[in-house]
């Protein structure tokens, strides 16, 4: 590794790559909406946010969803293989089922196994995605231990001119994607049609297996249509689909899948009085995995649907002061079965559906000029665990001098999954209808600097969450301790930009003191570029340390520590002209053999190169 380092070092240093443009994966839109579901400047906002653009997603090069995030604050990505393979993404060292997902405001994911397939979301349909650090349940209830991801479609352009995007690429694994969209306005109507196709052979996913390749392909559609009625009042409509199937390696039998993630939703606004404007917005996703046996056999299903109605009420009191007003009304369904301990036949779930009903206030507010203060707290209804209030309270103060401190306390809880309470198959360990929800409560502190010549951020958290539930069969193994550090700073200079980026993670059961599996204990990225003409080139090195998984080969599981590795990827875009331009990109230069997961491989040096039009 060590060796590895400094080839990755001398590369930042003396690289051509130097001479790109920023990624801006770090640049922060004025505005953010998931901190306090209104449009809030982030500047007034004690929580973590990281914000992705259309634009950064298309300097960065990325091809899917997991590939943006690494290297991101506060974010670690474990996964079992290549393109399409199960993601696990630990948001500030807490589980990988701790973090609420939603999709244009409607909460998405699995209500069986409690995830969200980020592996399967097309990245081309995306127009902005904003993450939330640190406990949010007092704003949407259950999941939000460890943040929120909320990521936005693309949207309709508004200057009444049609625009088209077309993309084809290729690359190694015998990789092929191709993209198109159409967007624009029609009077007071706006529209975005886009679709989307990927193709993987892939290679071995998992050491010490058959020697296959497991393919992957992806096919995805979103639609959105709006149309605003007059200067108050605006109704629009969203859709979007992805299905495909993914070829894997498992000790348990299966041989591929074929999924389906589908979300779809209305919300309507209008503005009742000069001061308070409504929100009503109501929607429905569908989570669909179908598992097959090497011989193509049926082995389980596991569909789930989330039904959301959400109303909320922005009301402006003074010039300083604005209350948000909400409900939640959320209605999980699962049509789901799996083969019996002796393959004759399919044991369905004890439990089908349940309920859980939010009500919500937040107060934003500004003292003495330069202090801001949001706090919230919330009820929650579930119908299998009774009731749950959760609070939030965030301090900032902006100096003149761009010096900023800031602190925040927030409380949390996470219903048990229909896995974990009610898996049918007693052959590999069934579900335990005794499980409690775990309960977490964080604070944070942390200050910022925003500078003429420098941008840095430094935030320390500490995160106790109770009840955890860990292991198969599920139990509650009392209380785990998470304490982190993440700082970050921003630097322009001479036309070069350059983003250094530090996570420090402490994640432990506090009761035997051992790390919680699959998180990096540390993990340093930096990444700097420039443009020289018509060229823009990059270079990212990510350098995560060990963690630890457990071998499940054994009984009892042993515990294996993962060594740490360093990565460095190099970007490139040349722009022809106005209309096209030419995108490469190489990762893991000096060929890294690493594993986030113990047994699964990752990819070796691989190459992608696409050629981009808009008009």
């Amino acid at each position: 590794m060590q060796k590895t380092l400094i080839k990755s070092f001398l590369l930042v240093t003396f690289s051509p790559a130097l001479y790109a443009q920023s990624p801006s994966i770090t640049k922060l839109p004025d505005i953010v909406v998931t901190a306090t579901r209104t449009p809030t400047p982030q500047n007034q906002l004690a929580a973590g946010v990281t914000v992705f653009t259309r634009e950064d997603i298309e300097k960065s090069h990325a091809t899917n969803v997991p590939e943006l995030f690494k290297g991101s604050l506060g974010i670690d990505i474990a996964q079992n293989g290549g393109l399409g393979q199960p993601t696990s993404l630990f948001l500030r060292g807490t589980n990988t089922d701790h973090v609420l997902v939603l999709i244009d405001g409607i909460k998405v994911g699995s209500v069986t196994a409690g995830t969200t397939p980020f592996e399967h979301i097309s990245i081309d349909q995306i127009e902005r995605i904003e993450i939330i650090r640190g406990p949010q349940s007092s704003l949407y209830g259950s999941e939000a231990i460890g943040g929120v991801i909320q990521l936005f479609t693309r949207k309709g352009s508004v200057d009444g001119v049609p625009h088209y995007t077309v993309s084809m690429g290729a690359g190694t694994y015998d990789t092929a994607k191709t993209s198109a969209t159409v967007s624009g306005q029609t009077g007071d109507n706006w529209y975005n049609l886009g679709v989307s196709y990927l193709n993987s052979q892939g290679f071995t996913n998992q050491r010490n297996s058959d020697p296959d390749r497991d393919g992957y392909d992806n096919t995805g559609i979103n639609a959105r249509l709006g149309r605003r009625f007059n200067e108050h009042t605006e109704l629009e409509t969203f859709f979007l689909r992805t299905l495909g199937h993914t070829e894997y390696d498992s000790s348990f039998g299966g041989d591929h899948s074929a999924y389906v993630n589908q979300v779809v939703g209305i919300t309507g606004k209008t503005q009742i009085m000069k001061a308070w404007q409504t929100t009503l917005r109501l929607g429905q996703s569908r989570d669909e995995l179908d598992t097959f046996q090497a011989n193509s056999a049926f082995e389980n299903r596991f569909n789930s649907t989330r039904w959301n109605l959400s109303w909320l009420n922005e009301v402006q009191l003074t010039d300083t002061q604005q209350i948000l007003l909400g409900t939640d009304y959320r209605v999980d369904e699962i049509d789901s079965s799996d083969l019996d301990t002796y393959n004759t036949g399919f044991d369905p779930y004890q439990e089908q559906s349940r309920y859980d009903l939010g009500v919500f206030t937040e107060l934003h507010s500004q003292l003495l000029t330069n202090h801001f203060v949001n706090t919230s707290v919330r009820w929650d209804k579930n119908q299998a665990f009774g009731d749950y209030v959760t609070g939030n309270i965030g301090w900032r103060y902006n100096s003149k001098l761009g010096i900023n401190p800031f602190a925040s306390f927030g409380n949390a809880f996470k219903a048990p999954t229909f896995n974990q309470l009610y898996w049918p198959n007693t052959g590999y360990g069934g579900g335990n209808p005794l499980l409690k929800p775990e309960e977490s409560r964080s604070f944070e502190v942390g200050v910022t600097g925003e500078h003429t010549f420098l941008k840095w951020e430094f935030r320390a958290y500490h995160t106790d969450v109770e009840q955890l539930i860990s292991g198969w069969p599920p139990i509650n193994i009392g209380q785990a301790r998470i304490e982190g550090i993440e700082t970050q700073f921003t630097k322009s200079w001479l036309g070069y930009s350059a983003t250094l980026s530090l996570n420090l993670l402490d994640p432990v059961d506090a009761a035997t003191g051992q790390r919680l599996t699959r998180r990096a204990d540390k993990m340093l990225s930096f990444d700097v570029s420039k443009s020289i003409q018509a060229v823009d080139v990059g270079v990212k090195v990510i350098a995560q340390g060990e963690r630890t998984d457990l071998d499940f080969n054994t009984y009892p599981s042993a515990r294996i520590t993962l060594p740490g590795f360093v990565t460095a990827d190099l970007r490139a875009t040349w722009h022809v002209n106005k209309q096209w331009l030419i995108n490469a990109k190489l990762n893991n230069v000096f060929n890294e053999r690493y594993q986030t997961v113990y047994t699964y491989n990752t990819p070796d040096r691989n190459f992608f190169i696409s050629l981009n039009f808009t008009h």
